[in-house]
This record gives C-alpha cells, sequence and structure tokens, in this order.
C-alpha cells in the first residue's frame, strides 16, 4: 500500500484546481479518475452544451429576423457543428491534463473505492492519505420505463457524439438539460417533441418563467405535452414509439432522457471509511464540506450541493481556505445560475415565495420586457425583469431576469447582493441608453411610487 499527503477522487471542476494547487504546495497527491479528464461540465455538460447552443441559437435567432424585415434562408451543417462542438471538448479535456501534469498530480484513471479507513483503491493501486476529498458529480437518472432498456436512447452523456441530425426528437423532461437540448436540435432542423410529466416546463421556477419559455418554445415548433408520462417505449427500424397514459403515441428517429440526476456515489464502497450517505445516495456533509469521516471531504453535487459548474469551484475555494485555517462555509455566497434557453432565465437569491416562506417582509417588482426601449428596437419582447427586495432593510433579496441575455445581466444583481446593497443604489444608477441593462434601474425605481415629494423651492 501506498501513501500520500492528499487524494482528490473525481476531476471536476472542484477536485482538479483542489488537486493541483496541493501538488504545487510540494505535497504528494494522487488523483482518481474513472472516465474522462474534467468532469461533466467539460465532457457532457456547459462546454460542449453551451458550443452546441452557440450554432443553435444563431439559426434561430436568423430565422426569426423575418420580424425585422431580414428573410434569411439557413442551411445546418449538423456534421460540422457537432465536429466543432467535439473539438472544443478536446481542447478542454487537454487543457485539464496538461495542469494536472504540469502541477504534479498523479492520475490513476481508474474508479475509486474505499477499501479501509483513509485508503482507496483503483487500476490495482491502493492509496492511504489522511486527508481525502471527494468530487464525483451525478449523472443522468435513468427511468424505469417498460421497453427503454436496451434502445439505443440519449442522454446528456451521448447527446453531443451525435453524427447526423434525427428528423424527429422524442425529449422526456421538463428541466433545463431537456430544454437547451430540445430547442437546440430543434433550431438546428429536428421536429422536437418535449414530454413533461409535470404541468409545466422548469417546475422548480415562478409560473410566468414557464410561461414565457413555453411561448417561446411553440414559437420554434416545438411540440409541447404536459401533464403526461410514458407508459411503454418500442424501437422498431430505426424509430422509437412511445405511448403515453393518455393514450397518445409518438413517433421520432431519436429519444433524449433528460429527467433528473443521481449521485455518483454507490461505487465508492463509503461505508467502509465511516462516511454516511443521505436516503438519495448523496454524501452527508457539514457547514464545512466534512464528511462523516474525519479528514475526508465531499464538494460539489454529490453532496448536493447545487448542481452548478461555479459552485463546484467555489467550493474548491471554500475547502482550500477551511483547510488553510479560514473561517469560510459553504453557504457563505450568493448563489446565481442560469439557464442557456432563448430567452434565457438569469436568476439569483429568492423568489417572493421562498422570501415570504422564510417569514421575510417582502416586496417585488416586475418590468415587462415589451416596455423596454431596447426590446423593442431589436424584436426581444419575450420575458420580463423581476427584483425581490426586504422592506424592512430594503436590501435586494432576489431576481429572475428573462429575456435576451440575462445570463450576463443578472451579474449586475449578484454583485448588488454580495455587497450588501439596497436597491436605492440600483435606483440611483445611471445606466447607458438604450441598452438591455437601462431597464434595471427603471425595474427598482418601480419601488420609488408615483408621489412627487414635496419640494420648498417650488
Amino acid at each position: 500500500m501506498e501513501t500520500a499527503d492528499v487524494i482528490v477522487i473525481g476531476s471536476g471542476q472542484g477536485g482538479v484546481p483542489l488537486a493541483a494547487d496541493f501538488a504545487k504546495a510540494v505535497r504528494n497527491v494522487v488523483l482518481f479518475e474513472r472516465d474522462a479528464l474534467g468532469g461533466s461540465c467539460i465532457n457532457y455538460g456547459c462546454t460542449p452544451s453551451k458550443a452546441f447552443l452557440a450554432a443553435a441559437h444563431a439559426a434561430g435567432r436568423a430565422r426569426q429576423a423575418a420580424k425585422l424585415g431580414i428573410h434569411a434562408q439557413v442551411e445546418v451543417d449538423f456534421s460540422a457543428v457537432m465536429e466543432r462542438v467535439r473539438s472544443i471538448r478536446s481542447q478542454f479535456n487537454q487543457g485539464t491534463k496538461r495542469r494536472l501534469e504540469s502541477a504534479g498530480v498523479r492520475v490513476i484513471c481508474a474508479e475509486a473505492a474505499f477499501t479501509g479507513e483513509r485508503t482507496v483503491s483503483g487500476g490495482g493501486v491502493t492509496v492511504q492519505a489522511p486527508l481525502i476529498v471527494i468530487n464525483t458529480g451525478t449523472s443522468s437518472t435513468i427511468p424505469d420505463i417498460p421497453g427503454l432498456a436496451g434502445t439505443p436512447y440519449l442522454t446528456n452523456r451521448n447527446f453531443f457524439d451525435l453524427q447526423q441530425i434525427p428528423p424527429r426528437l422524442l425529449v422526456v423532461g421538463g428541466g433545463y438539460i431537456a430544454l437547451e437540448l430540445g430547442q437546440g436540435i430543434a433550431r438546428l432542423g429536428s421536429q422536437v417533441e418535449l414530454i413533461v410529466r409535470g404541468d409545466r416546463l422548469l417546475a422548480q421556477e415562478e409560473s410566468d418563467v414557464s410561461a414565457v419559455l413555453a411561448d417561446a418554445f411553440e414559437q420554434d415548433g416545438i411540440g409541447l405535452h404536459f401533464n403526461v408520462t410514458v407508459q411503454q417505449v418500442a424501437y422498431t427500424n430505426g424509430v422509437f414509439t412511445l405511448t403515453l397514459n393518455n393514450g397518445e403515441v409518438l413517433n421520432g428517429e431519436a429519444l433524449l432522457i433528460a429527467t433528473g440526476r443521481k449521485p455518483n456515489t454507490q461505487a465508492l464502497n463509503s461505508a467502509v471509511t465511516g462516511i454516511e450517505l443521505d436516503a438519495q445516495g448523496f454524501i452527508k456533509i457539514d457547514d464545512q464540506f466534512q464528511t462523516t469521516c474525519a479528514g475526508i471531504y465531499a464538494i460539489g453535487d454529490a453532496a448536493k450541493q447545487p448542481a452548478f459548474t461555479h459552485v463546484s469551484w467555489e467550493d474548491y475555494r471554500r475547502l482550500k481556505a477551511i483547510l488553510c485555517g479560514e473561517h469560510r462555509t459553504r453557504n457563505d455566497r450568493v448563489l446565481g445560475y442560469a439557464v442557456y434557453t432563448e430567452p434565457q432565465v438569469g436568476r439569483v437569491g429568492m423568489t417572493l415565495e421562498q422570501a415570504q416562506k422564510q417569514g421575510i417582509s417582502a416586496r417585488e417588482v416586475t418590468l415587462p420586457m415589451a416596455h423596454i426601449a431596447r426590446s423593442i428596437e431589436w424584436g426581444h419582447d419575450l420575458g420580463f425583469y423581476r427584483m425581490v427586495i426586504d422592506t424592512q432593510t430594503n436590501l435586494i433579496l432576489g431576481a429572475t431576469l428573462v429575456g435576451y441575455e440575462t445570463a450576463e445581466l443578472v451579474h449586475v444583481f449578484l454583485s448588488l447582493m454580495e455587497t450588501k446593497a439596497t436597491w436605492q443604489v440600483l435606483e440611483q444608477s445611471v445606466h447607458i441608453h438604450p441598452t438591455y441593462g437601462e431597464a434595471l434601474p427603471s425595474l427598482a425605481r418601480l419601488l420609488v411610487g408615483d408621489d412627487m415629494p414635496t419640494c420648498p423651492n417650488m
């Protein structure tokens, strides 16, 4: 058995920089990775999906330019689109490999499992270390639908390996993976049918967010099927046939399953070293990322942290600070995220309902995109800007932005909230005209009201 100073299990966006930093600090670091370096983000998530959507939304915007008087004939070279996606993915993957090599991290390409207290084995190598960090992420949950097993269905893992565009794609799911990939491939030319178990898209968001996206998807020609489940799957002669519980039958040359995520913890054999899992298989951690075994920490979505790359990366920064003696916790941050549909959804902090459930006296204001000059000028009238404030402290509690490039705009709120600014700071700001960002102070001014203050010189 070998010994090391640090063992990292998983090369996600938290594990890689942590391993590299410790190795550069002249520590003996061993990293186990069972699959491609870089984790889900680089290989099956952010990197390939956003490269894919760059092409998809370019095609969609060209077609929708008709309302501006521009009539474009869009021709999609799908094989070239996907080759570019895979090329960018490869670049990022190789960059991760070089980073680990240059830092001096020993990488063992094998699935890791605990075989004793703070002892990990994989690929014929057994290593013991006083400090172990788990960053194994999540993978697709596959529903137990009769007939599905053994068919060549797609998940986000193999979607980007497509060589030809399917004429018809059936998508099961209503979350952000289903929406991004479904709308994306629809804009590239596939006829898409979206099968959603609930009554709306993005069920975790507010209902009017879902309504805007449903409107946008219908404009893209996507079929929406709500409040239904798949009862049976058949695959014959290259065609999937889905029988829904309402009796409807849908056919398509491809099937994408995007019905949720599960933690990659089953193979860890975590009980051997005293690590407890919750009922769903996520690793239990305290506020400083430590598991139920001293010296072993877990970061990212395997530890039930919000499933976003920037959260995993921030987990790395916080854990590194904690290990260096600083007082940090896993939740000492303002959480923002985005959905890269078109229109985009940019979110930060709490909704009004979430704030009120916490007993906060809160208020919200909403400004429709159709009331914003830049939106009218550019033909981007779908969506709205919304801000939630604490009426007692005037602090900004959250924002929901649905519209063109709102994943960028939401950072205005994120920064204001990090600095604990009041809504008055935004209201007093002068943003450039005509921009989308100009409407953010206008949103805050909705809180001022229409009463003219008494002015002694008037």
